[in-house]
């Protein structure tokens, strides 16, 4: 964005600032915090589902595929190693029955998704058979055929020539792959299953045959990372032309590798590089794809073609749109509530295969707090409208915000132009500590997650 400018070092809006990296989730990706969400909220969202939806809002599909071949170090979604065909067909099944329920239902309204994203865990762990009876089946109960975006998670070591022409041939329009670094040792020791010749060859297959975008995904401050080492990755990430890159700031969650090596040391502090000198590397690698013609669209992201390139399912989960969300664990936003599955692989079968919906907490977002979500998230890219806010809520997000914005600005972070609210580049890097400063009081407390 050409409004991201560098500024001096940030004061004291948000939480104190940390120097290292100790156990946590700070990346904000909902609002308010998962933590919040309950499970005496479920019957509230069985009423949801019998309502129409409200007018000219926008439907996304998200599925989530939670096997891999290992287990990350600094993984904490919910993903499994040890899973046979036999429990893979189930699962898949058992998507498609969850599915089947919400395509029934008023919330759906024979809407058609906009968007679709397959999560994980690994999508690419699928086989191609398996790839094709589970879209197939998603396909008769809600047609994609309306869908501008359908991206697809990929691990560069499991994508074989046959199974990204099979992923290709289903639709997918944007695929996403799980690079992290290109240093085989980097990625030995945080867990990778593999390893820098996979990435080479799967990414020159997918380019070959005609993904229309193509993202890789980077982490700064991965395990044993060096300055050295992440200049390296940058290099050759840059190289590669990729028509987009996310780069993530590593955290340490509960429930990691990570953490648990963590804890059984006795301390609280973990081997990867502290928060100054994360935000400094996404910063330097900012710079070299700005060199190369990229522009920075968010805190996390850098695209070759802003008019080409966008991210529809981003863009929908910032701004309001439904989020049908089906899979274990998996969380979405229906008719104004927001809702998770069951975390366990098991339950989560058990629910579907009994004819109900595994949901197992949610959350009904009043009016003021569906505003402070939109904003808080849309700022994560870097400017919002006021007009728009305004426009869409019924209230200046000048007025509704005023504390929180006085704050940013007062400390340099924040500057208003003609219709924008622009953060600097200091402070996208650490967006996700800044945007607690909007946070209700009884949300500041507890993990985030």
């Amino acid at each position: 964005m050409s409004s991201i400018t560098i500024a001096p070092p940030p004061a004291t809006v948000g939480p104190p600032i940390q120097k290292e990296t100790t156990a946590g989730n700070y990346f904000v990706a909902n609002y308010p915090p998962f933590a919040f969400w309950k499970q005496e909220a479920v019957a509230d969202f069985a009423d949801a589902l019998n309502r129409a939806p409200a007018p000219g809002v926008p439907l996304g599909l998200y599925t989530h595929i939670p096997f891999c071949r290992k287990r990350c170090h600094f993984c904490y979604f919910r993903v499994y190693t040890d899973k046979n065909a036999e429990d893979i067909k189930g699962y898949i099944d058992a998507l498609l029955k969850e599915l089947a329920v919400y395509a029934a239902r008023p919330v759906i309204g024979g809407r058609k998704p906009k968007f679709i994203y397959f999560g994980g865990g690994t999508p690419s762990y699928l086989s191609p058979d398996q790839l094709r009876y589970l879209t197939d089946g998603m396909k008769r109960l809600l047609p994609w055929d309306e869908a501008v975006e359908i991206t697809f998670e990929g691990e560069p070591g499991t994508l074989t020539d046959l199974k990204l022409r099979a992923i290709r041939d289903i639709g997918v329009t944007r695929l996403s792959l799980g690079i992290e670094h290109f240093d085989d040792h980097i990625l030995e020791v945080n867990g990778r299953a593999h390893r820098s010749k996979e990435v080479e060859r799967a990414y020159a297959f997918a380019r070959e045959i005609g993904f229309p975008q193509i993202n890789i995904d980077l982490i700064a401050g991965m395990v044993e990372e060096t300055e050295e080492k992440w200049r390296m990755a940058v290099a050759k990430a840059v190289a590669l032309q990729p028509d987009s890159v996310t780069i993530y700031q590593m955290e340490v969650p509960y429930n990691t590798g990570i953490y648990r090596q963590m804890k059984a040391e006795g301390k609280l502090v973990a081997p990867v590089a502290d928060w100054d000198t994360k935000r400094r590397w996404v910063d330097y690698a900012f710079g070299e794809f700005e060199k190369a013609g990229y522009t920075v669209t968010s805190t996390t992201t850098v695209v070759r073609d802003p008019a080409k390139v966008k991210f529809v399912y981003r863009e929908g989960l910032f701004s309001g749109a439904d989020i049908l969300s089906i899979g274990v664990a998996s969380f979405g936003h229906l008719n104004g509530v927001h809702y998770q599955n069951h975390h366990d692989f098991q339950p989560y079968v058990d629910a579907v295969s009994a004819g109900g919906l595994p949901t197992h907490r949610a959350y009904v977002v009043p009016h003021d707090e569906k505003y402070l979500r939109e904003f808080m998230l849309q700022l994560k890219l870097g400017s919002v409208s006021i007009a728009a806010f305004t426009t869409k809520f019924g209230t200046d997000p000048r007025i509704q915000f005023a504390p929180a914005l006085e704050q940013l600005r007062n400390d340099g972070h924040l500057t208003e132009s003609g219709d924008r609210l622009e953060l600097n580049r200091n402070a996208l890097l650490q967006v996700d500590r800044l945007l607690q400063v909007f946070f209700k009081p009884e949300h500041r407390t507890g993990r985030y997650a």
